[in-house]
């Protein structure tokens, strides 16, 4: 009966393990499908990216300064994003979203969503 016990209590630390692990994987599967604009030098690169409807972009400040990303559409609008702070949305709907930085004006940048 001891033995049987240790047997079921290995099982459930494996299943539990396994059960962390699955998760793990899963969450960044759901990251790598994502696309990501970095904002270094002045700059958003990629400065134009294509990607499916549902697709989530997030945007990266690598600079030592503040930007934000604005569409010129009055589609989207982040907040202001100091270093190594990020800006995420998800495009639904296709069509061509251009962008800047508001503090940077020539800081520009193009969404094509299929």
């Amino acid at each position: 009966m001891k033995t049987h016990r240790s047997a079921v209590a290995v099982v459930l630390v494996m299943l539990a393990v396994l059960g962390m692990y699955g998760h793990s994987l899963a969450s960044s599967a759901a990251a790598a499908t994502g696309a990501q604009v970095n904002i270094d030098n002045f700059s958003f690169s990629p400065n134009m990216l294509t990607v499916k409807a549902g697709t989530a972009v997030t945007w990266t400040n690598r600079d030592d300064i503040p930007h934000t990303v604005f569409s010129d559409q009055n589609a989207f609008m982040s907040k202001t994003m100091d270093t190594n702070e990020s800006f995420t949305l998800t495009l639904a709907k296709p069509g061509t979203y251009t962008y800047f930085c508001t503090i940077h004006p020539k800081m520009t940048g193009k969404i094509v969503v299929q």
